[in-house]
């Protein structure tokens, strides 16, 4: 039997593996942000950092007309993703890729835009922002959503929620740390409610509900799910205390 961990593990991936979405954002917000980004070439090159299954990376596949490559640590995401690129024919534009976003291996000034939509807590603002700023061409956008406290002294419940991610600031402290950067910040907005929902949140229940139903009588399996259920109910109390804030950068 596998470990109490393994089989979390498991069945988060279970969960989420197969949403819409794996956080926040939609459509909407992807336009509002890639408008920031005006001085774009009508074809541009783009780096899509942490891309998961690829929801934000069609997106921008419609909103552009250029070749976007996607990385993702989780090969699961990736294979999904490259299925997808080859059902809609865009084979030839999307090209996914196993990779680490805190190794990058690209060759300097590859990328008119990067685009990453709450990956960066895996490495941190300040060094997605030295990394990746000799990447970019002259003049090109990094545009990026994190995580940001609302208020400056959230309940415990949502503080538990957010310890593994040490780093977690307002968006106040991340524009000091764009400030302290070689970038030049551009703008920045906060999603609204419906991205947590739409694609997120309400397909993670209806797959939470369909798993207690596969794992019926498996009380460490049925604990697992009632765990990762409580992150949908949680936002929906407390989602004046937190947030995803979308900032979009320019490399000078």
């Amino acid at each position: 039997m596998a470990e109490p961990k393994e089989r979390m593990e498991k069945i988060f991936c279970e969960v989420f593996e197969p949403l819409p979405r794996q956080g926040p954002g939609s459509r909407s917000s992807a336009k509002r942000a890639l408008d920031l980004c005006g001085s774009l070439p009508a074809s541009p090159a783009v780096l899509d950092l942490g891309s998961g299954a690829g929801a934000q990376t069609f997106h921008l596949a419609e909103l552009t007309t250029g070749t976007i490559i996607a990385i993702d640590n989780h090969a699961p995401n990736i294979e999904r993703l490259r299925a997808e690129v080859a059902a809609r024919g865009l084979g030839e534009r999307i090209h996914p890729l196993v990779a680490d976003i805190g190794k990058p291996e690209h060759e300097p000034e590859s990328f008119d835009l990067i685009w990453s939509e709450g990956a960066l807590y895996f490495i941190g603002i300040e060094e997605a922002l030295r990394l990746y700023h000799p990447i970019l061409k002259p003049g090109g956008f990094f545009a990026f959503t994190e995580a940001v406290w609302r208020k400056e002294d959230p309940p415990g419940e949502v503080k538990a929620a957010f310890e593994d991610y040490a780093g977690m600031g307002s968006a106040q402290d991340v524009l000091a740390k764009i400030e302290a950067s070689d970038f030049s910040l551009v703008d920045h907005f906060t999603l609204p409610n419906e991205d947590w929902w739409d694609d997120f949140y309400m397909p993670m229940q209806r797959r939470i509900e369909a798993l207690r139903g596969k794992y019926a009588g498996d009380a460490e399996a049925l604990a697992a799910l009632d765990e990762i259920s409580r992150e949908p109910e949680m936002h929906r109390r407390h989602s004046d205390d937190y947030g995803y804030e979308f900032f979009v950068v320019c490399r000078g």
